[in-house]
């Protein structure tokens, strides 16, 4: 049996700290919370973590100041900031000190264990099994899996963390069948019929977001899954 995942949470709000530590404490993690960055960093250099969630605003040391001083002596521990910012330039100061992943306030709990989750199958090699660029060059357009966002002909959209997510496995798997199966564990955690129906419903709308390059096409494979087809590099 694996060890469990342990998280260090930082976040100046009593609230909302206790909230996520005990929604990430159900879904068995265990959970170390502080209130402030000076906390943040005693608690990071006492113990060791499987992923950082760090709010950005916060009393005594702001979360990127924090991330900044971690990154000097870690470039490997995970890190996930958490903020009411929502401009696009935070979002880049925030990778620029590091982060692997940004959620933005008012979030569910869903779309935080969604996005725990992938961060921790990136970053500890679960899926995929080689490393994954940071940029997928689909035809005319470019998917960033850290910024979440698919540039286009037409221009740029943030996708959803699942939307994302099954774009990555697509992508990882491009021109060769990606298992409906795998797929449905990796994104939602189970092969369900009802998950099932979810998925051929964010199939759809990957679909509808890459339409407008003729040379990208995502087919069915009957039986098996589904195919990512993009033009092979000249």
């Amino acid at each position: 049996m694996s060890d469990p995942i342990k998280l260090l949470v930082v976040e100046d709000d009593p609230n909302l700290g206790s909230l996520l530590s005990e929604y990430l404490r159900a879904k068995g993690h265990t959970v170390e919370l502080r209130t402030d960055g000076q906390q943040g960093w005693l608690a990071y250099a006492e113990g060791k973590f499987d992923l950082l969630i760090l709010d950005v605003m916060m009393p005594v040391k702001d979360g990127f100041t924090l991330a900044r001083e971690i990154r000097q002596e870690d470039k490997s521990t995970p890190i996930m900031f958490l903020t009411a910012k929502s401009m696009k330039q935070d979002t880049i100061q925030g990778f620029e000190q590091g982060a692997d992943d940004y959620l933005t306030k008012p979030f569910s709990m869903e779309e935080l264990i969604l996005r725990v989750n992938a961060v921790l199958r990136r970053t500890r090699g679960v899926q995929p099994k080689r490393e994954e660029p940071e940029q997928y060059v689909l035809g005319a357009s470019t998917f960033d899996t850290r910024l979440q966002t698919l540039r286009t002909p037409q221009g740029e959209r943030r996708l959803t963390t699942k939307e994302s997510e099954l774009l990555r496995l697509l992508c990882a798997h491009s021109n060769a069948v990606l298992e409906r199966s795998d797929a449905l564990k990796a994104v939602w955690g189970n092969d369900s019929y009802f998950s099932g129906r979810s998925m051929d419903v964010y199939i759809a709308k990957l679909r509808k977001y890459l339409r407008e390059d003729p040379s990208v096409e995502i087919i069915n494979v009957h039986g098996k899954g589904f195919r990512l087809v993009v033009p092979e590099p000249q």
